[in-house]
């Protein structure tokens, strides 16, 4: 009976673990076939330790090349998305206006259709516009899918916030600017921080979209696929090893800095 009552005692932590591990094992096997040796094309079987991947990772023709260009995409595409997204979310909560309903219906539609529907109608619109696809067609694109997120996110946050601190900070005489800038913002800072981060990854990472609308330009996950076809080269699992390391550096960062914060809130 004593294992019994300490599995239940811990099924949810343990249901927890098992998850974590499950969706930490595809970027273990990653990481892992990061310093294998393949004995041909295709780096699916173990054959033997290796670091070369690691001491050149733009070893293979044209990878950084379009590891660069995503870089560049997503973050012209996250900072425009995150703009955009924090003047919307304010406004659809502080604000009244007509069709402020609509508007918030809308936001939600670029999340819930299907990413080869909306790949589509994007394409039909720069063809009709007689856009030419490549850079700025995917900027364009991965701007606007992003927007919604970043909306939601900032939008949760807004809506947790204590209108009565920016009163506060009005009554002792400071300007709208000053408001909005030392009051106003720090507190909807992780808001804005999340919509903005997820963005990033969510463009980076993209494939649908950015196949349909890229025209000859070529960017890391449509070189990955590429690739995929004719030998999967060990530095694609390099680069997804570091972008995975850094993205853990990046969060484990942001729970270091917010533990801080909140200590020294509280011993002061």
């Amino acid at each position: 009976m004593a294992p019994m009552a300490w599995l239940k005692r811990n099924a949810v932590v343990l249901a927890g673990l098992l998850t974590l591990a499950y969706l930490i094992l595809p970027n273990i096997v990653v990481m892992v076939f990061s310093f294998n040796r393949p004995a041909g094309k295709f780096n699916y079987s173990w054959r033997e330790f290796s670091t070369d991947a690691w001491r050149d990772p733009c070893g293979v023709p044209d990878l950084c090349g379009s590891l660069a260009l995503s870089l560049r995409i997503a973050l012209w595409a996250t900072i425009g998305a995150t703009v955009l997204g924090v003047m919307i979310a304010f406004a659809l909560v502080r604000y009244r206006f007509r069709a402020r309903g609509a508007v918030n219906a809308l936001i939600f539609l670029p999340m819930a259709m299907p990413e080869v529907v909306m790949a589509a109608s994007l394409l039909t619109l720069f063809l009709n516009l007689g856009a030419e696809l490549g850079f700025w067609t995917v900027l364009i694109a991965h701007t606007m899918f992003c927007l919604s997120f970043v909306v939601v996110a900032v939008k949760a946050r807004v809506l947790s916030m204590d209108p009565r601190l920016e009163e506060a900070a009005r009554d002792l005489y400071a300007g709208p600017a000053q408001t909005f800038l030392r009051v106003t913002l720090p507190i909807a800072a992780p808001g804005i921080a999340a919509g903005a981060l997820l963005a990033f990854a969510l463009s980076f990472d993209d494939f649908i979209i950015t196949n349909f609308t890229s025209g000859t330009a070529v960017t890391f996950p449509m070189f990955v696929w590429g690739s995929a076809q004719r030998g999967t080269p060990v530095q694609i699992n390099v680069i997804g090893t570091a972008m995975f390391l850094i993205a853990v550096l990046v969060v484990v960062a942001g729970q270091f800095v917010a533990g801080r914060r909140k200590k020294a809130a509280t011993s002061g």
